[in-house]
């Protein structure tokens, strides 16, 4: 049966009407208009938020934060790959010690832990190490607190992620790097990582965001960051909202700029990958060119 001769000239396609999408969208913009007006008539000093939004306390907390940010990502960076490796290795104690390290950091809460480091001095008053002695009270600052806590946690996280980025790459890379006379640990930096990049660099980039956000619980323990800062001001002034929607703002534009940057970094990785797809696909398709043209005694 040919439909195409079934369908006259004169007859029109009528495009279904959907009604429900336009009711749906109504309903949600007046809603939006709604919200943004309540927060614009409300009882919000709005001249507040303009005045503190550039302050140089706030300021000094938002470099506090990214600093504490990223420095505690580049220790579960650093964590992430090792304890990956340990976890992947065929030593037992190596591999249990590495499910430890999991399991504990990642089935308590990170406020929990922040306070655990901070009051670390309670049950360790002193750190000898053999050649010199230091008061716990004065190495576990605030600052170095809420570093070891972020740091370590998110290393926990990070394990799990290089681990499925390494297992993303196929098993012969491995034993292709060992006949080549590599040990694991140099295969694994020169071969696997590099290739499993593009697996671990899309979830990397959002635990980075999440690390950011999960920061303002370092105010807990007087960690100088934008949230202690601000509550520092509202404290004094009373501006409890005005001074929440400053850093509520800030928040909003640094993980923008971040959430921009993680997509240049993930096209950065994808390039290989990309060309090695279309490559196939043009290899493919010329093959079956091949296939299909007839021969000379044809």
């Amino acid at each position: 049966m040919n439909i195409s001769k079934d369908v006259k000239p004169e007859d029109k396609i009528i495009p279904l009407k959907h009604y429900g999408r336009w009711i749906s969208g109504a309903l949600v913009i007046v809603l939006l208009g709604l919200i943004v007006r309540a927060f614009i008539y409300g009882q919000i000093d709005w001249s507040i938020v303009q005045q503190f939004f550039f302050a140089d306390t706030l300021l000094k907390g938002l470099g506090n934060t990214l600093l504490l940010t990223i420095c505690s990502m580049a220790i579960g960076l650093v964590l992430g790959i090792l304890f990956a490796v340990m976890r992947m290795s065929d030593n037992p104690v190596t591999r249990g010690f590495a499910g430890l390290y999991i399991w504990i950091f990642r089935g308590t809460p990170i406020y929990l832990q922040l306070l655990i480091w901070f009051n670390l001095a309670l049950i360790f008053p002193v750190l000898n190490l053999g050649f010199v002695e230091y008061q716990m009270v004065d190495l576990m600052t605030p600052f170095c607190a809420a570093l070891l806590g972020l740091g370590i946690n998110e290393g926990a996280y990070m394990t799990e992620i290089v681990r499925s980025g390494i297992l993303s790459v196929d098993k012969g890379q491995m034993d292709a790097s060992a006949s080549l006379g590599m040990n694991r640990l140099t295969a694994m930096r020169r071969i696997i990582l590099p290739q499993a990049m593009r697996v671990i660099v899309p979830p990397v980039g959002n635990e980075f965001i999440g690390l950011l956000k999960t920061s303002s619980m370092a105010s807990a323990i007087a960690f100088a960051e934008i949230l202690y800062h601000a509550q520092l001001i509202y404290f004094v002034n009373a501006k409890v909202m005005e001074l929440l929607i400053v850093a509520t703002a800030w928040y909003l534009i640094v993980v923008t700029l971040l959430t921009i940057v993680q997509g240049f970094v993930e096209r950065y990785f994808n390039r290989g990958h990309e060309h090695n797809t279309k490559r196939s696909m043009f290899t493919i398709f010329m093959s079956t060119v091949r296939l299909n043209r007839p021969t000379k005694g044809a």
